[in-house]
């Protein structure tokens, strides 16, 4: 899953048309890659309008996910509002995907967390991960851990927050390639996917009793 910035996306058509042709699933990382914490609501609303258009018109596609990533106290509710997003990944607080009421006490909203830990971000912060290995090495013991759960009857999901000019140098690639191989290694003890895929696995199988889906 890519989470596309809405002026960026305008901005590399090649790119977008790129990610549509492999296969991935473009989610909205809203249209601008500001902090919304001051931003009026209006305004909030106007730019989830105006991104999901843009990826009508340059993946072909609305986007059904939405990762605003720095979100304010408005931002679900209008994601919510707009009707058309399956989920929304701004939370940090599960392992596993949940759903929230707040603002649609007819019909669920799913919530798909993200991640600041497994997550390339580290390697620009202080007491982060100085190279490749020290990154591969967390993300196979994260697996690992979550595998061994699972195996027990506790299967988890895990993210994995990439970003081309963090992870894209040679010898944190080389990290990430092994990680990969790693997770493939597990067979289908692991499942390799899409979030989109993620949130419809949620609705079809951990639907909350009694809740319509219309």
């Amino acid at each position: 899953t890519v989470f596309g910035v809405g002026m960026a996306m305008e901005r590399n058509p090649e790119a977008c048309r790129a990610m549509r042709d492999a296969g991935w699933e473009v989610a909205s990382h809203g249209y601008r890659w500001w902090d919304y914490q001051e931003v009026d609501a209006e305004i909030e609303r106007e730019h989830i309008r105006r991104t999901v258009q843009i990826h009508k018109d340059l993946i072909g596609e609305r986007p059904v996910g939405m990762y605003q990533g720095k979100p304010n106290i408005n931002t679900r509710k209008l994601v919510v509002e707009e009707g058309g997003f399956l989920y929304d990944s701004d939370a940090y607080s599960d392992d596993l995907p949940y759903w929230n009421m707040d603002y649609n006490k007819s019909r669920p909203h799913l919530i798909v967390p993200y991640t600041l830990s497994e997550n390339d971000m580290r390697f620009a912060i202080p007491n982060g991960f100085s190279h490749g290995g020290e990154f591969s090495k967390y993300l196979k013991d994260s697996l690992k851990y979550l595998v061994d759960e699972g195996r027990k009857g506790r299967p988890k999901m895990m993210s994995v927050g990439l970003h081309c000019r963090l992870v894209g140098r040679p010898g944190r690639a080389a990290g990430l390639a092994e990680f990969i191989d790693y997770a493939k290694s597990f067979g289908d003890d692991v499942w390799i996917c899409r979030r989109d895929e993620i949130a419809k696995h949620w609705y079809k199988h951990h639907y909350p009793v009694g809740m319509s889906k219309a």
